[in-house]
């Protein structure tokens, strides 16, 4: 009986991991925006930032990778060290650069909202290249599509919708988020999301990339390493380019929140959350592990609130809940095409395997 109860509570938590794995994603992704921010608001350059955030997600990756993955790591071959680079161009150079400038042209809530525009994206992404398929006569197809467009126009209106202000957790005596109304934010809004709006399209074409490249390099913490190492190479060669003018002086950092930034994104959102990507891409795929960003919005909202005395707003709250909607509908929806991929023989199983997102080699094999 133990042992039956033992094996039931053991498949259970198999069938939990991508779910649990990808709510963690997004709190540590929260914290991200709210360490980046307050990096940058005590003058850290976003390339120093870009590069300091990689090289300490390199390191910190390194020995692990090394240790754990020493026998199944693959050779590398020119293929994949050329998907390394693009990974690398993408993510941090390409989605990080461009996220901060749109931060720092508008505010981290607002980036942390328009940034919700990832799962549309990466859905478009995926059917345009035949990872993902779409039978609108059927229920899941169609949970997927209004999910998205649910989940799209949910950040959409705790963009453009503020209402009445929610005093959560507030204090007048806490450090309170400005310069979302200042003259320089409102002359660069315009700029400032077209950024964010880049930032989403490299971010979703990086998850699409990442996926591809784990089937030719199922190792996914050498491989969450070596993109940071690289992106840290490639960023470090644009800013000595952006700032050259700016001397050492750029690259100095303190015990504050110069340090404590890239220490906390480097080891925890450009690090773990490689790593926790690359383990729910390989089970899942990339539509439904971007599923799951809406909730960095809720959480970062919370946290702000929390920490820093941040305003909440009426729009937010509705927007959160219509986000939480979409949300479950494309997870639901991904949830029916995983359940039905167990087809009753390997010919059978590796024809599914082609017509679905990347999947992970344990269910291959």
């Amino acid at each position: 009986m133990e042992e039956v109860y033992g094996a039931s509570f053991g498949n259970k938590m198999t069938k939990a991991k991508p779910y649990l794995l990808s709510v963690g994603l997004q709190f540590g992704f929260a914290g991200a925006y709210i360490f980046s921010m307050a990096s940058l608001n005590h003058g850290m350059n976003r390339f120093v930032f870009i590069v300091y955030r990689n090289a300490i997600a390199a390191l910190a990756l390194a020995p692990f990778a090394f240790i754990f993955e020493r026998k199944i790591r693959p050779k590398m071959t020119i293929t994949v060290f050329m998907q390394i680079m693009a990974l690398a161009f993408l993510e941090p150079v390409i989605d990080q650069g461009f996220t901060f400038l749109g931060m720092q042209y508008t505010s981290a809530s607002f980036a942390s909202a328009l940034i919700n525009a990832v799962p549309s994206v990466t859905f478009v992404l995926a059917v345009i290249l035949r990872l993902e398929r779409i039978d609108m006569k059927k229920i899941r197809s169609v949970a997927k599509v209004m999910g998205t467009l649910v989940t799209f126009g949910g950040a959409l209106l705790m963009t453009l919708y503020k209402g009445p202000q929610i005093h959560l957790f507030y204090s007048p005596n806490t450090t309170q988020q400005h310069g979302t109304h200042s003259p320089q934010a409102l002359k660069h809004w315009l700029s400032g999301t077209l950024f964010l709006l880049l930032g989403c399209v490299a971010w979703s074409s990086f998850f699409i990339l990442q996926s591809i490249t784990l089937k030719r390099y199922p190792a996914e913490m050498s491989l969450s390493s070596l993109i940071c190492l690289v992106g840290a190479v490639q960023a470090f060669l644009v800013a000595l380019v952006a700032e050259h003018h700016a001397g050492i002086a750029a690259w100095a950092i303190g015990w504050d929140f110069r340090l404590y930034g890239p220490l906390y994104t480097g080891i925890v959102t450009s690090g773990i959350t490689y790593y926790a990507q690359g383990l729910v891409l390989q089970s899942r795929g990339p539509v439904f592990l971007t599923a799951f960003n809406p909730l960095c919005m809720v959480i970062t909202s919370a946290l702000g609130s929390f920490l820093f005395g941040e305003q909440l707003h009426l729009g937010s709250i509705i927007g959160a809940i219509i986000i939480a909607m979409g949300l479950y509908s494309v997870v639901w929806g991904k949830g029916k095409d995983h359940s039905d991929t167990t087809p009753p023989s390997p010919t059978a199983k590796q024809t599914e395997t082609q017509q679905q997102l990347p999947i992970t080699s344990s269910e291959i094999a």
